[in-house]
């Protein structure tokens, strides 16, 4: 074990570095740098608005079986393949049949539009009666036993959703004779979720910049200060917004992309800002001229700020190993936001302090305070000096209450489904949950998710086909958990077969998935067996099975990989190994306790409703994968914050129990603050309608305020005051091998053994 050499006295010298260098210009400079942001500003809106690409979702996974039972059927039936939507129709007062020529019109127009394979009608041929399914079996569609409702199958060649919104005119303009006749028209599927109208989150970011300023106000005092972390990371969000449009035209980023990333960025922007211009006004409180304030902040507070940010960011772009391109650039569209935070709090804060000068606390509204408060006149301890004495004095007894909390809050999550949130959790006021509800009510809940099975038979002879069909019927006439299996047919050339599978549950439910995988791993082998043949399930229900199982199987690995990497940035900087292991090994259990708290809510229903979610619904199969990324990345901020002042003071005083008590003193006003204000931020977009926004507002929201209270404020310093020096200890082969990082702008010091 190691202790650091004593200072050669209080305050020793701190190096003046790139980024004192760069505070110090930015805020003498402020006018040229804010012209050089605001120029960038505008032309990156400029080059998005021109150049900038759209936004869709696209859950394509080659090499699963869902695709290549979709390329099969694609090579050997093309307009069977693709990609499958519903044009739900519905007439309340007559059978459809009174529109049959609308209807023919209908699918007529539908067929034209650009890639679409096939559409077809509802209704029989003309002369013909619609064939009633056999007895005991349930009708399926697409038409229903009294003829008022119905669906037009339509097959895309890509996917419905990356045809971008204009394509709905098209589709539109060819259903409007059917709604001029008084047939309700609904888009279902993938049609359906390309027509919801697009997500509006002003309002969100509004009330999260109302509880900021709030936050900040009541925090700091001064209504200048409390503006310019607002006005700073507004303009990091809009750059990064700009940038990811850009980066749109040449990548396929999802449709929550932007919501994700000025989340994200409106979060860390903040903080980051916050944390500079709390040192900052320090600095001005003990006499310091407003530029050498700046950039002493810049110096101290700005290292922290670049470590933080490019843990947040390697957090993020770890979503790359779960080798999903999906997953991996919602990770990347975060990280842009949070690459421009850095940037913004790294030149535009120090330049905009400049330029307020001492005048920052000219407007305020009480007392303004900056890390810690004046002494009192008594002498006596303030507030959160004697609540640092008291977790010193005690840390047992905050640890135990601790760990007990977060236990109790992730006990949910030992019941956690992943699983895809379907059409039926959407607002009414959304087409898809109306045809959703339409093909329930007509055909059962299986109906809109149906499984398409295809049997690749072009290895077995031409002699031994009809056999192999016959065994093949035989093993699907009963499946478990299968509401309706379709009989088997060939495709034209003989090369593959054909059906279709009906869950009895809805495709969201967890029986549909079970079916799918007994389809897969039981049946289909199963009903081939003896022959060189192969089974495959596809389809979008299938494709989202499949999705599901890759994200279960690799989130361990997700958390091993971030786990791993913040564990080595905190034993870089700080070169302590139990430092390291407690930070990552409480940030996981903060975020169990998260998890519980998402899955109480939204899978068990514990005030969903009162979210405006209907009923319960499963945990989107990536929500756990990036909120993990996220909150173990903004959870390291913190740490970073705390234990830099913890390092600081322990290398000036070596005195481990009194650096806690310290640290938690001068810091405890501003990470409450920053935490607030992040929590406001992220619970501001549960007003979404989109039901995945509003688990990742509600389960970054409740994430972050877990560990700016429970974890930072009660377990941190509790464990770092049990461990005392032992915190800081780094063998000598490692302290060697290390890199040295000076988050704090201290000077590096040589070890000096203990004896």
């Amino acid at each position: 074990m190691s202790l650091p050499n004593s200072p050669s006295g209080p305050g020793s010298r701190r190096p003046e570095g790139a980024l004192r260098r760069i505070g110090e210009w930015c805020a003498r400079h402020s006018v040229v740098v804010l012209v050089l942001w605001l120029v960038a500003l505008a032309g990156v809106q400029v080059l998005q608005r021109t150049f900038g690409g759209e936004y869709s979702d696209d859950f394509s996974l080659p090499g699963v079986q869902s695709s290549q039972g979709r390329d099969i059927l694609a090579r050997h039936e093309p307009k069977a393949g693709g990609y499958a939507s519903q044009v739900v129709l519905h007439d309340a007062t007559e059978p459809l049949t009174a529109a049959g020529g609308q209807i023919a019109g209908a699918v007529t127009e539908l067929g034209r539009l650009p890639d679409v394979l096939a559409a077809q009608s509802p209704l029989p041929p003309p002369g013909t009666a619609a064939k009633p399914p056999a007895p005991g079996t349930p009708n399926t569609g697409p038409l229903s036993a009294d003829g008022r409702t119905g669906y037009i199958a339509v097959r895309f060649r890509v996917p419905p959703l990356t045809l971008g919104p204009d394509y709905l005119t098209g589709v539109d303009r060819a259903v409007a004779p059917l709604r001029a006749a008084g047939v309700q028209v609904e888009y279902g599927g993938a049609l359906g979720e390309l027509a919801r109208p697009r997500t509006d989150d002003r309002l969100s970011e509004a009330i999260g910049f109302a509880v900021a300023i709030l936050v900040l106000l009541a925090g700091f005092g001064s209504v200048l200060a409390a503006g310019v972390p607002l006005l700073t990371a507004l303009i990091g969000v809009i750059c990064g917004l700009g940038c990811l449009g850009l980066l749109a035209a040449a990548f396929t980023f999802a449709t929550v992309s932007p919501t994700l990333a000025t989340m994200i960025g409106l979060g860390v922007g903040i903080d980051y800002a916050l944390f500079l211009i709390t040192r900052h006004r320090q600095h001005l409180m003990d006499g310091a001229d407003p530029a050498v304030a700046a950039g002493r902040a810049v110096a101290t507070g700005g290292r922290a700020v670049l470590v933080s940010g490019i843990t947040v960011i390697i957090a993020l772009t770890g979503l790359s190993v779960s080798g999903i391109g999906f997953i991996g650039k919602l990770g990347m569209a975060a990280a842009v936001t949070v690459i421009t935070a850095v940037l913004g709090a790294l030149t535009l804060v120090p330049a905009l302090l400049g330029l307020l000068g001492r005048g920052i606390d000219r407007f305020h509204v009480r007392r303004p305070v900056a890390e810690a408060d004046p002494a009192p006149a008594t002498g006596a301890p303030g507030g959160r000096d004697r609540y640092a004495q008291r977790v010193a004095r005690r840390p047992w007894w905050y640890l135990v209450g601790g760990v007990i909390v977060l236990a109790v809050l992730a006990v949910p999550l030992f019941s956690m489904r992943l699983g895809h949130i379907g059409d039926g959790a959407d607002p009414t006021s959304f087409t898809d949950r109306r045809a959703f509800d339409l093909m329930s009510s007509a055909f059962g809940p299986g109906s809109t998710g149906p499984l398409t099975l295809v049997v690749d038979q072009s290895e077995v002879p031409k002699a031994d086909r009809p056999a192999l069909a016959e065994q093949a019927q035989q093993v699907l006439t009963e499946v478990p958990g299968a509401a309706a299996v379709t009989p088997l047919r060939p495709t034209p050339d003989g090369a593959a077969l054909t059906a279709t599978a009906y869950s009895d549950q809805a495709p969201q439910q967890p029986g549909t998935a079970a079916l799918t995988h007994r389809l897969v791993h039981t049946v289909l082998p199963e009903a081939v067996r003896g022959y060189d043949a192969h089974g495959y399930v596809t389809g979008t229900t299938a494709g989202q099975v499949d999705f599901l199982d890759i994200v279960a199987a690799r989130l361990p690995l997700i958390i091993a990989v971030v786990v791993a990497l913040a564990f080595l940035i905190i034993l870089i900087v700080f070169r302590g190994v139990l430092v390291a292991v407690k930070a990552a090994v409480l940030n996981v259990l903060s975020i169990a306790a998260s998890y519980g708290v998402v899955v109480a809510v939204f899978q068990w229903g514990w005030g969903g409703p009162a979210l405006g979610v209907p009923g319960t619904v499963p945990i989107e199969s990536y929500v756990p994968m990036m909120m993990f990324a996220i909150v173990f990345g903004l959870s390291t901020d913190y740490e970073i914050f705390l234990l830099s002042r913890v390092h600081e003071n322990w290398l000036r005083t070596a005195d481990a129990r009194a650096s806690v008590a310290h640290a938690l003193e001068i810091t405890a006003r501003v990470i409450t603050c920053a935490a607030l204000i992040m929590v406001s931020v992220f619970a501001a977009f549960i007003l979404s309608d989109n039901i995945v926004v509003k688990m990742l507002g509600l389960g970054l929201a409740v994430s972050v305020l877990i560990d700016a209270t429970v974890v930072r404020l009660l377990l941190v310093p509790a464990v770092l005051t049990l461990l005392g020096p032992r915190a800081w200890w780094t063998p000598w082969w490692l302290d060697r091998a290390l890199p040295y990082v000076d988050a704090e702008g201290q000077a590096p010091r040589a070890p000096q053994p203990v004896r």
